[in-house]
């Protein structure tokens, strides 16, 4: 790309070289460039006329110490100047303009990947024995050594998608979202992994309805790339917006968003999830009715014989009689139906969504902790 500098340069006359003076050195050769001090003054004879700051770097070359840098500021005050920019030659990362060729880079660039093709002998590994993870392991240990980006692309188009069968299996779950119908379906590999879902909802107009389907497709394309569903779940279980609150469904009991409730059903369904549900399923009855009950395995097997009646040894006297009847204990179903009534006006936890139990004047919640109600 040259030289970068007019600087040199035949039938230009020493005379005539301010007139290309720049803010910094241009080129390796290059020497001339305007002072500091020149752009100061200049915008100190415009700041009179001016009400506010001027929007004006005042660069310094790359050498500039902190000295001249705070003889920069200084000056800035006493010329009048209501603020000054500072900037010194490549103490940023990348900059807009730059006066040097990257030609250098280029050609350590191209030293280092000769390095890598000239690797010795003693780094070279027989692929043949090596595991499957092995091979793994070693391939992007090169890949990522390796400067050729090139190769990095054509590597990553190695991953396929994994397209569905025309007819697959899969689930439609309705539920209801504190009021808000909501039909979750997916569709499966014939592995029985699931590879695909559609939401629909009620009553959510067109802006919502293209969202979820929007977002669905996006799912469902990752699942397809082979992207774990154990990831999609870590990654949106917990996410918080409206309509949030009590959900109508089997297992899952309240509900934090919609999406929320979309991976606690399919971490459940597919991952076995137990953690991110409220209510488990009933276990099956191991007689199904084609057994004979005698011929089922117990757990509990006792080794002593329960004594009968006449060999229990009965210590004491009969009493006088005028001992007060005990009042019969009130059975469970009482029990929990009292409890459920104390807690009909349980709100819903305003951070996780969980229904709250009654702690005195206040509401706990035994999901996450949060404390609701207090004065």
């Amino acid at each position: 790309c040259g030289t970068m500098t007019v600087e040199g340069a035949p039938y230009l006359k020493p005379e005539h070289l301010p007139v290309f003076d720049c803010a910094n050195k241009n080129g390796k050769k290059g020497e001339r460039y305007i002072h500091a001090h020149g752009h100061i003054r200049m915008m100190s004879a415009a700041q009179p006329f001016i009400s506010g700051a001027i929007s004006k770097t005042i660069n310094l070359p790359n050498e500039a110490t902190v000295e001249e840098i705070a003889d920069a500021y200084l000056m800035s005050w006493q010329l009048g100047l209501k603020a000054c920019a500072l900037y010194r030659d490549g103490s940023k990362l990348s900059q807009p303009l730059s006066n040097k060729s990257d030609k250098k880079k280029k050609t350590d660039e191209s030293a280092q990947q000769a390095a890598v093709v000239a690797e010795p002998e003693s780094n070279i590994v027989d692929l043949g024995k090596l595991t499957v993870q092995e091979l793994l392991e070693e391939v992007q240990k090169r890949v990522q050594a390796s400067p050729d980006t090139k190769l990095k692309r054509q590597l990553a188009t190695i991953v396929e998608r994994r397209t569905l069968p025309a007819k697959r299996r899969g689930f439609t779950q309705k539920a209801k979202i504190n009021g808000q119908a909501l039909f979750l379906r997916t569709g499966e590999y014939a592995d029985g992994t699931v590879g695909e879902i559609f939401i629909d909802m009620a009553k959510e107009g067109a802006t919502m309805r293209s969202m979820l389907n929007c977002f669905a497709i996006s799912i469902s394309i990752g699942l397809q790339y082979g992207v774990p569903l154990e990831e999609f779940v870590e990654k949106f279980v917990f996410t918080r917006f409206e309509p949030a609150g009590m959900v109508e469904h089997p297992n899952i009991k309240s509900t934090t968003s919609i999406v929320d409730f979309i991976f606690r059903a399919l971490a459940y369904e597919y991952l076995d999830r137990q953690d991110l549900v409220h209510v488990l399923d009933k276990p099956e009855v191991m007689n199904t009715g084609t057994d004979d009950w005698d011929d089922i395995p117990t757990s509990l097997e006792y080794d002593k014989k329960t004594p009968e009646l006449s060999e229990v040894r009965v210590v004491g006297n009969t009493g006088s009689g005028k001992g007060k009847a005990i009042k019969p204990a009130a059975s469970l179903d009482a029990v929990n139906a009292a409890a459920k009534s104390m807690q009909s006006d349980a709100p819903a936890c305003n951070t996780c969504g969980h229904i709250t139990i009654r702690s005195g004047t206040c509401y706990k919640c035994l999901n996450c902790g949060n404390s609701m109600g207090c004065s």
